[in-house]
């Protein structure tokens, strides 16, 4: 059996550590799914979601240069993320600022296509042009409030 990334396979716990599980394969070839890989909730004691012996699936995330086998219980049980429907959109504050976040056409193009794989810097960059275009938001709200009020006295 020639494990590749993205395979769903079953094996058996053959080691818990603090930091995860050791799986291991009937091809005999073992992998770790590592204390973030276990479940959506916060793990914080690996003992407490798995049991020695125990039989799991798990996704093979990766294989890195050394051969050794990354993987993943949450992943190959793929929870479908639940719709928004139009009752249970956030509500706003009527002191938020109502300007939206203008994205860049590239940005738009990423937000809108879930499907693609989207890099960490990516996420890190929309997340910070997110965060600038909050902030500026609030300061322009709260200049507003403040500096038209006390000029005035």
């Amino acid at each position: 059996m020639d494990l590749e990334v993205g395979a769903i396979l079953e094996g058996k716990v053959t080691g818990i550590t603090k930091f995860g599980a050791f799986v291991t394969f009937p091809s005999g070839k073992s992998g770790l799914v590592h204390i973030s890989e276990i479940a959506y909730p916060y793990v914080q004691n690996v003992s407490d979601h798995l049991a020695q012996g125990q039989t799991v699936k798990v996704k093979v995330i990766g294989i890195d240069e050394n051969g050794r086998i990354n993987l993943s219980i949450k992943k190959a049980n793929e929870q479908p993320r639940p719709e928004l429907r139009a009752s249970q959109s956030p509500v706003r504050s009527q002191h938020a600022v109502k300007a939206a976040p203008v994205l860049a056409p590239a940005a738009q193009t990423e937000a809108t296509a879930p499907s693609q794989e989207v890099s960490f810097e990516d996420k890190l960059r929309r997340f910070l042009q997110d965060s600038d275009s909050k902030m500026a938001g609030t300061k322009l709200y709260s200049d507003r409030r403040s500096g038209s009020r006390r000029r005035g006295k």
